[in-house]
C-alpha cells in the first residue's frame, strides 16, 4: 500500500521552492548586464536595449567587442577578443555584432581576430564560432602547443545559424542564409542560401532569374492581416478544419471579396456580431 502523505508537511517545502524560484528570477533581473547596468564589463559599445542574460559566460576583451543595438544575447554565452586578457589589440574593434542578433544559450564567440556578425542574425542555442585554429605543422610537438591558425570571419545580415553549427575560420557568409543545426561552415557561403552537413554544402540557393531551387515543397507563411484582434483570431482557432478551409476558398474564389481582404471577413468572427 502506498504511503499516505500529509498534505500540510509539504506546505514548508512548496515555500521554499517558491523562495528560491522567486530568488533566482531575482538574481537573473539584477545580474544580467545592459548599456545603463554594465557591472564589471566596460564595452567598446553597446547599444541600447542590449542585454546579456545572467548567468554570463566567459567574457574578456571588451573594449574591443562593440554590440549593436537590441541584442539579446543569452545565458552561459562566451564572449572574448584577442588570445587572453589584458591584451593591448589597437584602435579598432575585433568582435562586432550589429543591431537586433540573437546569441542562443551556451554559444561561444572566439575572435583571436576580426569577426563581423551582420544586423538582425538569429544564432541556436550551443554555436560555436571561431577566427582561430590549431595547427599542426611540427608532428613532433604537441598540437596545442603550436601557433594558432587566425583568419577573419564575417557573417551577413540576416542570416539564421541552427544548433550546434560550428563557424571556423575564414568563413565569410553572405547575407539571409540558413545554416543548418549541425553544420560545419569554412569558406565562402553566397547571399540566399541554405547550406548543410560537415563540411557544409549549398543544397539550396534563391536567385532573381530562378528563384529557390531545388523549390520549396511548402508554401510560404502567411502573416496575420492587419486589424485582426486577439479574439478573432481566438474565433478562427475554434472553427474546425473544414471550415477554415471554405473561408480560405471562399477568400480567393469567392464572388464577394472585401478591400480590405481577410481582415474584413474576420469581422464576421468578432464575438457577438
Amino acid at each position: 500500500m502506498p504511503k499516505s502523505r500529509n498534505t500540510f508537511s509539504s506546505w514548508p517545502r512548496r515555500l521554499a521552492q517558491r523562495a528560491v524560484h522567486t530568488g533566482w528570477a531575482w538574481v537573473q533581473r539584477t545580474g544580467s548586464v545592459t548599456a545603463e547596468r554594465p557591472g564589471r564589463l566596460r564595452f567598446g559599445a553597446m547599444g541600447t536595449g542590449t542585454r546579456l542574460a545572467f548567468p554570463l559566460g566567459t567574457v574578456f576583451g571588451e573594449p574591443w567587442i562593440h554590440l549593436g543595438a537590441h541584442c539579446i544575447i543569452g545565458e552561459q554565452v562566451t564572449l572574448t577578443a584577442g588570445l587572453m586578457p589584458g591584451l593591448e589589440l589597437g584602435p579598432d574593434p575585433i568582435l562586432h555584432l550589429g543591431d537586433g542578433v540573437v546569441l542562443g544559450r551556451g554559444s561561444h564567440v572566439i575572435a583571436d581576430t576580426t569577426v563581423s556578425i551582420g544586423s538582425d542574425c538569429y544564432f541556436g542555442p550551443y554555436v560555436y564560432i571561431t577566427s582561430t585554429n590549431h595547427s599542426y605543422d611540427d608532428p613532433h610537438e604537441p598540437i596545442g602547443k603550436q601557433w594558432p591558425r587566425m583568419d577573419p570571419v564575417e557573417i551577413g545580415p540576416g542570416c539564421w545559424i541552427g544548433t550546434g553549427a560550428v563557424i571556423l575560420p575564414g568563413a565569410r557568409i553572405g547575407r539571409n542564409v540558413v545554416v543548418a543545426a549541425g553544420a560545419v561552415v569554412r569558406g565562402t557561403v553566397p547571399d540566399h542560401a541554405v547550406v548543410a552537413g560537415a563540411p557544409a554544402r549549398v543544397v539550396r540557393r534563391w536567385t532573381p532569374d530562378e528563384g529557390w531551387q531545388p523549390p520549396l515543397r511548402t508554401p510560404a507563411p502567411v502573416p496575420i492581416p492587419e486589424g485582426v484582434t486577439p479574439e478573432q483570431l481566438r474565433a478562427l482557432s475554434a472553427l474546425e478544419e473544414e471550415a477554415v478551409a471554405r473561408l480560405a476558398e471562399l477568400d480567393d474564389h469567392g464572388p464577394y471579396r472585401p478591400a480590405g481582404g481577410g481582415a474584413d471577413r474576420l469581422v464576421e468572427l468578432e464575438p457577438g456580431s
